[in-house]
């Protein structure tokens, strides 16, 4: 049974140029080629990196993050309230007024109050600062050793300089030891953020990198399966080159090294711009688009490749989207902004549209607003609520 679904799975017509079969990538003579059972040893390896990803935050990010002045603000914890937690966890994290306000009628609390819980309540689940810190601090640290071992590992290949180069005799191209070991320490990587996915911070486009999360190793298996080494090493190498920047911009915003982190997210956003909207499509889709299929005719896996990078186009474009709205905010404020991926924590003094707690008057005294009386509802809209009126739309 599984042997004929293996077979049915790699049909040579599905995954390979016509005319060309697997037997043609055997190892013989010396000649070592891409099997896919190499990257078997992702799977193991992806743990080792989520272990030494737990060692380096709590001995190298944590302490270079506290040594650089990052610091977490002191919170107050919510009080416990079972009423509440059932609807923050139940229906929603940001109630509306007319809910806040028949909420605070069931707790016999003011408005001002339960609009402070779910503020303080909101600000548990947000992450610290010095997590934020010591997750930037480990992406930046891969991202920059795996583009410097990509360059080193490409910077003689006449692919890397020409792009159509990566079509030259293929499939039958041999496999490199260090392009190997590159490749399976980039899927292991991307399978580790994978299994972290629920303990990393979430941000808004969180939908987003877990779809570039399965697109990269669906690209990585599949063009490790199929042979397609070099162009996918290109695809790799140009996505590395923005990334590490990006982090490093991070770690400066969490430490408050403004003018530090302005630079870089100008540098991170040129870069961005010119590797992933100028040459990923007018190079890496455009040879692998027309080039490839010059001297050969297209095939199911020419297609399958073609869609996947697509798909990161897409991608590229919306967060691309996002840096030019954070770009266009730099340049009206002269410094740089929040970044809009993130929710920023909120302080007990917002006043989220209401009243003030009290009135500060000219001596310097604050008037507490007059008490509710303590036989009723402790608001006005909370009590009209809970007499079964409802507010005229």
């Amino acid at each position: 049974m599984l042997s004929s679904l293996n077979a049915w799975l790699w049909q040579e017509r599905l995954w390979l140029p016509p005319n060309c079969s697997w037997e043609q990538l055997e190892d013989r003579d010396g000649r070592v080629f891409a099997h896919p059972h190499h990257m078997l040893a992702a799977l193991p390896l992806a743990l080792v990196l989520v272990a030494l990803r737990i060692v380096f935050e709590r001995f190298v990010g944590l302490p270079l993050g506290r040594w650089l002045g990052v610091r977490d603000r002191v919170r107050k914890p919510a009080k416990p309230n079972a009423t509440l937690e059932r609807h923050f966890l139940e229906t929603g994290r940001r109630p509306k007024e007319s809910q806040m306000a028949l909420l605070a009628a069931q707790c016999g609390l003011t408005l001002r109050q339960t609009q402070r819980w779910f503020r303080r309540r909101r600000n548990q689940d947000r992450p610290c600062l010095s997590k934020k810190f010591c997750e930037a601090s480990w992406r930046f640290a891969f991202y920059l050793c795996t583009f410097v071992g990509g360059v080193s590992v490409l910077y003689n290949e006449s692919w890397l300089w020409t792009p159509v180069m990566c079509w030259e005799n293929y499939p039958n191209q041999t496999l490199q030891p260090k392009l190997y070991w590159w490749y399976l320490l980039e899927l292991s990587f991307y399978i580790s953020l994978l299994i972290t996915l629920p303990f990393d911070i979430k941000r808004k486009d969180f939908k987003e990198q877990v779809a570039h999360h399965f697109v990269t190793i669906a690209l990585i298996t599949f063009s490790y399966s199929t042979n397609l080494l070099r162009i996918g090493s290109l695809v790799l190498l140009l996505h590395d080159s923005a990334d590490y920047l990006l982090e490093a911009c991070k770690m400066f915003n969490y430490t408050r090294f403004t003018v530090v982190c302005d630079a870089l997210f100008v540098i991170f956003s040129f870069v961005f711009f010119f590797t992933r909207l100028i040459l990923f499509p007018t190079q890496i889709i455009y040879t692998t688009y027309y080039e490839s299929i010059l001297d050969r005719g297209p095939f199911f896996g020419y297609y399958f490749f073609n869609m996947l990078l697509m798909m990161l186009q897409v991608l590229h474009v919306y967060w691309f989207g996002l840096i030019l709205r954070m770009l266009i905010n730099f340049l009206r404020k002269g410094q740089m902004a929040k970044d809009i991926r993130s929710d920023v924590e909120e302080s007990d003094s917002s006043d989220d549209g209401l009243a003030p707690e009290g009135l500060q008057m000219k001596n310097g005294m604050t008037r507490q607003p007059r008490a509710a009386p303590a036989d009723g509802p402790r608001s006005r809209a909370a009590g009209r609520l809970a007499n079964g009126h409802v507010p005229g739309t």
